[in-house]
């Protein structure tokens, strides 16, 4: 694909962004190209080019009288402004503001007799407008307005060169909408007249030569325009398909590709939009199951080696993984979702020792036979080159860095991550395999009504002991709609093979998660449900973990971080619950709030300890030889807010108005621990917390530099256990218990430096005893990753 060779930047007068439909062969797989004749030559605009044109409704090209001129003009509508620039040099010839307030141009079109440009648009969803402009000089020599009787829903797709076909407020009827001759008419099509039985929300979609699509959750329908009477319905599909733009073939024609579900295959058809009752390819394509519908299609073309049009399709699945489809197979595919993911976590393999199955971990007893007979033909030298190349494939795989089972230091596992489109992939870190995937059934999308929403991933289930024959399982926790108050979701999932245990809908919401250290007799971790009536909901339900809970519960506390309210809020957990009859649930009372003065600060990030971090030592030996000991406190918050002035990106405050407050706060207690404040400072800031000391990254406006700053606290109340008398007598106070409600003695030692990286993400690495020493992990935005020493 071309470059474009000139931009020119129109400013920020357009109010709107559209999509743009291609009038010449144009595939990319970003679908926001633009491709457009002009004459002999074949102008294409990529992206970089709408970052000028950044809000470009239409796009059009100007075909002068003349002959010998070779400078075609492109007409570029956004909103109510009309450019004509140069095809050239990129130069703005005219541009012309049109007088209806509120007006979107839906279509330019040019009279073959004269030097007029004819410009069609719909002004709050209920005026139509055609204006006659001079094509020379952008002048307008006529203006025309008429009133539909009924509001459009905004949907508006282009029939025809002189047809705009609109779905009116109620998504009962459709408008089509004629302007020739300097004259706009109009007609109305009630859908139930087209397409019988038909329920659910619906789109419009126009492919061309008068054909458009009628798409509902489970049908679609082709429709084609008609001189007089409107519309007809050419064909039907009964089946969730999707339908692709349409591709310019010939001079005067264009294919389309359909993409349905049959069975447990999909079908790729492709049709010529001059005849849509007959077909040029029906193939049947055999695709895994865990992949959802499909969303998006993209047709191309090749050139076979007879002269005549092949077809390809680039699939875009529910799962948001990629299928490239060719005669009748998927000739490569990819998990893009994977560039979505919004959370994860670990699982353990299995233990060699204990006489685990390859068969029970390496997909099944079939593939592991294959793999032993292809293994034995390679040894007997009678494989074949495709068998060559499995073989080495295979000792890849089984090499002892990708094994199935766990190694003795314990750095082979599984990482279990969740992505935005609700599928569960495990990778193997080994060589980042994809073991297993699934798509889970309670959170897939409908395509155009509630959208699930998947929130978190936890561990489960992690056997020990008595239950270590059975396999560790996983926690999805999701939500059925948008809205805070939509109820939840909960998928219980083997964390070896993927398969789903358990699925159940909740009957209350989810607004905050919060797992507990607690395990019942069959090692399945407590989680605790807060819903938007600030009960708290204990998960799993049965009489075990009620009492595991009950016994600790006097000693549990959370908090929660409202950054629109900008406060923060600490709670205990009270026996009553409002729901009658649900021993599960607690109510909860508020301790304590921290309000953050809105005009000053506003709160940026929150950061607390890792529940199941593993601290090796107490104490810590500074340079004079003395002994420190830490504040390891598990109710530890690191929250850091910003000036209002300095919340947006980097450069957008002067250093006299931004600054960075960070705050040490007890979660118990609210009470505040330590307060510095970092004058000229602004984010975007991230934070790590581990045992005593906290590490954050901010943008320092008067150095022009990004920085990182530690805070590192101490509990002071220990300072007599240096003494080794009182320690060899045993008078120290080494064992006693730390409580927030005591008022700890604590100091802070804290430090600031030069940082030369802007950081994306940051965490801090953890061991199975906490004996060697803490190191930070980075992420910079140049997807690079940084290893830093942390404090010890």
């Amino acid at each position: 694909m071309e470059s474009s060779r000139w931009t020119d930047d129109l400013g920020d007068k357009p109010s709107n962004f559209y999509s743009i439909k291609p009038t010449a062969a144009c595939y990319g797989l970003c679908g926001q190209c633009i491709c457009h004749h002009l004459g002999n030559q074949k102008l294409i605009i990529q992206y970089i080019f709408l970052l000028h044109f950044s809000r470009v409704t239409y796009l059009y090209s100007l075909q002068p009288n003349s002959k010998v001129t070779k400078d075609n003009l492109v007409l570029v509508s956004a909103g109510r402004w009309i450019y004509a620039v140069s095809s050239i040099d990129g130069s703005i010839s005219w541009e012309k503001e049109l007088s209806l307030d509120g007006l979107e141009t839906k279509q330019i079109l040019q009279s073959p007799e004269n030097d007029i440009v004819y410009a069609v648009g719909i002004a709050r969803s209920s005026k139509l407008a055609l204006y006659h402009l001079s094509a020379k000089t952008g002048e307008v020599l006529k203006d025309i307005q008429e009133s539909l009787p009924g509001e459009l829903s905004g949907e508006i797709v282009l029939g025809s060169d002189d047809v705009l076909v609109a779905l009116n407020k109620a998504r009962s009827s459709l408008f089509l909408i004629k302007f020739n001759s300097g004259r706009i008419s109009y007609n109305k099509v009630h859908v139930s007249d087209l397409v019988q039985d038909l329920s659910g929300t619906f789109k419009l979609q126009s492919l061309s030569n008068g054909v458009i699509a009628l798409q509902t959750p489970s049908t679609v329908s082709l429709l084609k325009l008609k001189d007089t009477d409107g519309l007809e319905v050419v064909q039907r599909f009964d089946q969730p398909a999707a339908l692709s733009d349409a591709l310019t073939i010939a001079e005067k024609d264009q294919a389309f590709a359909v993409v349905r579900h049959v069975g447990s295959q999909i079908e790729f058809i492709v049709k010529f939009t001059s005849d849509v009752s007959s077909e040029i390819i029906r193939e049947k394509v055999n695709i895994d199951q865990h992949r959802g519908n499909v969303e998006k299609v993209f047709l191309n073309s090749y050139i076979r080696t007879d002269k005549s049009h092949g077809f390809r399709a680039l699939v875009v699945m529910e799962d948001h993984s990629l299928l490239l489809i060719q005669q009748g197979k998927v000739v490569w595919s990819r998990e893009d979702g994977l560039a979505s993911i919004v959370d994860v976590t670990t699982s353990e393999l299995p233990v060699e020792k204990d006489g685990v199955s390859v068969a029970d971990v390496e997909h099944n007893l079939f593939e592991w036979l294959k793999g032993h007979m292809l293994k034995l033909k390679g040894t007997l030298m009678l494989a074949n080159a495709d068998e060559v190349a499995a073989i080495q494939a295979l000792r890849l795989k089984s090499s002892e860095k990708n094994k199935m089972t766990r190694d003795h230091n314990g750095f082979r596992k599984l990482l279990i991550v969740l992505t935005k489109a609700g599928k569960v992939i495990a990778l193997h870190t080994g060589d980042g395999r994809i073991i297993w995937s699934n798509l889970l059934p309670s959170l897939r999308a409908s395509r155009f009504g509630v959208m699930p929403s998947a929130l978190r991933i936890y561990q489960w289930q992690v056997p020990h002991h008595s239950v270590m024959r059975e396999n560790p399982s996983v926690l999805v926790v999701g939500k059925s709609g948008a809205e805070s108050s939509a109820p939840g979701v909960f998928s219980i999932l083997d964390s070896y093979s993927g398969e789903e245990l358990n699925a159940m809908k909740l009957d209350h919401s989810v607004v905050q998660i919060i797992p507990l250290t607690l395990k019942d007799l069959s090692e399945q971790r407590l989680h605790l449900i807060v819903d938007s009536n600030s009960n708290a909901h204990l998960y799993p339900k049965s009489p075990d973990a009620l009492d595991v809970f009950l016994h600790e519960m006097p000693n549990l506390y959370f908090y929660s971080v409202d950054i629109l309210a900008n406060v923060i809020r600490g709670y205990s957990l009270q026996k009553s619950c409002d729901i009658e009859g649900d021993e599960y649930c607690f109510s909860t009372k508020e301790l304590w709030s921290i309000i953050f003065p809105s005009d000053s600060e506003r709160i940026a990030i929150s950061e607390t300890r890792k529940m199941n971090e593993v601290v090796h030592t107490q104490a810590k030996t500074i340079g004079d030889h003395d002994v420190m000991y830490k504040y390891l406190s598990k109710n530890l918050v690191f929250v850091a807010t910003v000036s209002p002035k300095a919340a947006g990106d980097i450069g957008s405050a002067l250093p006299e108005e931004a600054s960075l407050v960070a705050y040490l706060i007890d979660a118990v207690t609210g009470r505040i621990l330590h307060r510095v404040t970092h004058h000229g400072a602004q984010g975007p800031i991230h934070a790590v917390l581990s045992e005593n000391w906290v590490v954050y990254h901010y943008f320092n406006l008067r150095a022009h530099r990004f920085e990182m700053a530690v805070i590192e606290i101490y509990d002071q109340s220990r300072a007599d256990n240096k003494d080794v008398m009182k320690l060899i007598l045993g008078k120290h106070n080494l064992s006693a218990p730390i409580t927030s409600y005591a008022g700890p003695e604590v100091v802070v030692k804290s430090q600031s430096y030069f940082f030369t990286h802007s950081v994306k993400a940051m965490a801090v690495t953890q061991t199975a005893k906490g004996i060697t020493s803490k190191q930070l992990l980075i992420g910079t935005i140049s997807d690079q990753e940084l290893f830093e020493v942390a404090v010890t």
